[in-house]
């Protein structure tokens, strides 16, 4: 099987958009955007995941089967948040104290 080269070049522009993107993220931090904080640091947040996932794990050049794995894996964290995110936000449902 012949294996995809990525050009260096490719990884240096990449590598440069992490570091800009983490810039952007403690400028971001810096200023109260009231409830968007957590939307913003989590969008820049899955962005970076989303380039290392694709160019530094190789996905994007990956096989049918690796993009099959990984979007089993995106599934599955879906489904973790989802159910721990219906637990937390129920717990006020029954007014029982926890304290």
């Amino acid at each position: 099987m012949a294996e995809h080269v990525v050009p260096v070049r490719i990884y240096l522009v990449i590598f440069l958009s992490l570091i800009v993107l983490t810039a952007v993220t403690v400028i971001v931090a810096n200023f109260d955007l009231g409830s968007w904080n957590a939307i913003v640091a989590l969008s820049i947040a899955v962005f970076k995941a989303t380039l290392v996932v694709l160019y530094f794990m190789h996905v994007r050049y990956g096989s049918r089967l690796t993009w099959v794995f990984v979007g089993a894996g995106l599934v599955w964290l879906i489904i973790l948040v989802s159910f721990t995110l219906s637990d937390y936000l129920t717990r006020g449902w029954m007014g029982i104290s926890t304290g």
